[in-house]
């Protein structure tokens, strides 16, 4: 955790440190004027480690506000960083050209305080069209036709909902919305693919029990994603419980004659609790014990497939990336994982659909990746 925070205190401090630089600069501020700004921007780059242990300390009112307001500078600083490097780009361009004979691009070079001012409006522009649309959640529908289900039964409708982070900031209000969109699909499964939960889960009774009067015919079913772990994994499996999901953790389930739900933990579980090895069985013994007469659905936060794998679950549903949740951080988050959103077909007959996430984690913003809830729909085909 350490080498964490002095990563984390690294970038983020280099990055409040470049927006000085270039306020000053632009600005051309005063000595009050910048020991102001220094002492804002140092407290905005320790608020996100404040929050936590606002909030580990039973101080929950005071890291919800703090984390409203730390979080959405995030949001606004990430967008100030990519536009002033775009600037900074296009200016060494024209200074580079206006190194050749016969140019002149010296002059298109824009700086100072009309350009500072320009980023800032843009800034403020993109924060809030993104915070709209972190409200806008959509439903995606996807459908997989397969021979697999019962002769009595021509469609069979899965909910799923991924990395809703529910916490200091995602709460009542975003919660009954993803609600009122699965009463009305109303689908026969819902699923939960990770980070359901993001931090301490001692006073979130309420959200439980508004997840309790979800009653999909075949029951809801849940995953342990990095953050469950985060947040504590009794805590986040007590959650669960009283939400009225199942959490599968490294097993498999059964459902009725015809479909198996396998689920697995994510690997922070083995590195945040080490002396606990691995609870229930490994992916390939899991799967390898698949019936292949049963559709089955296998329930993997990170949308990582492992070879060995392939053409022994029928469906991989994920989550995890967001989709990069605030462009253009989808380029970062698809090095890392180059399936990061939508439905993939991938060998041997197995498939993977990555929820781009029915949340927000940060800032609460979306940029070019709005928030979903999806609905798989199975239909049957064949005699």
């Amino acid at each position: 955790m350490s080498l964490f925070l002095l990563t984390f205190l690294s970038v983020y401090g280099a990055i409040h440190l470049y927006l000085f630089v270039k306020a000053r600069s632009a600005l051309a501020l005063g000595t009050g004027t910048s020991v102001a700004m220094a002492l804002f921007l140092v407290a905005m780059l320790v608020a996100p480690i404040a929050v936590r242990l606002l909030d580990r300390h039973g101080m929950h009112l005071a890291g919800r506000y703090l984390a409203y307001v730390g979080y959405t500078w995030m949001g606004l600083l990430f967008f100030f960083l990519w536009l002033s490097l775009c600037l900074d780009a296009y200016n060494l361009s024209m200074k580079l050209l206006a190194l050749l004979p016969g140019w002149s691009a010296g002059s298109l070079v824009w700086k100072g305080r009309g350009s500072f001012t320009f980023i800032t409006l843009a800034v403020l522009f993109l924060g809030g069209l993104s915070a709209y649309s972190a409200w806008q959640i959509r439903l995606e529908r996807v459908v997989l036709p397969t021979a697999k289900l019962p002769p009595q039964m021509d469609k069979l409708t899965i909910a799923q909902i991924s990395d809703v982070h529910l916490g200091p900031m995602v709460g009542e209000m975003r919660l009954s919305r993803i609600i009122r969109i699965l009463e009305r699909v109303k689908p026969d499964l819902v699923v939960a693919t990770g980070d359901l939960v993001d931090a301490q889960m001692d006073q979130s009774d309420n959200l439980a029990a508004m997840l309790a009067t979800l009653k999909p015919p075949l029951g809801k079913f849940a995953i342990a994603g990095n953050h469950e772990f985060y947040a504590g994994i009794r805590q986040s499996g007590r959650f669960l419980k009283l939400a009225g999901f199942k959490l599968l953790r490294n097993e498999d389930f059964k459902l009725n004659g015809f479909l198996t739900i396998v689920g697995v933990d994510d690997p922070a579980g083995k590195r945040r609790y080490p002396e606990n090895g691995m609870v229930g069985k490994k992916e390939k013994i899991l799967l390898a014990d698949a019936d292949s007469e049963r559709f089955t659905l296998l329930l993997k936060h990170r949308p990582t497939v492992k070879e060995e794998s392939l053409g022994r679950f029928d469906l991989q549903l994920s989550g995890h990336t967001h989709g990069g949740q605030i462009f253009p951080f989808n380029l970062i988050t698809g090095f890392f994982y180059p399936r990061q959103r939508g439905f993939y077909r991938l060998n041997k007959a197995s498939t993977l659909y990555v929820n781009r996430g029915t949340g927000t984690w940060g800032p609460p913003m979306r940029f070019l990746s709005p928030p979903e809830v999806t609905l798989i729909e199975l239909q049957r085909v064949g005699g």
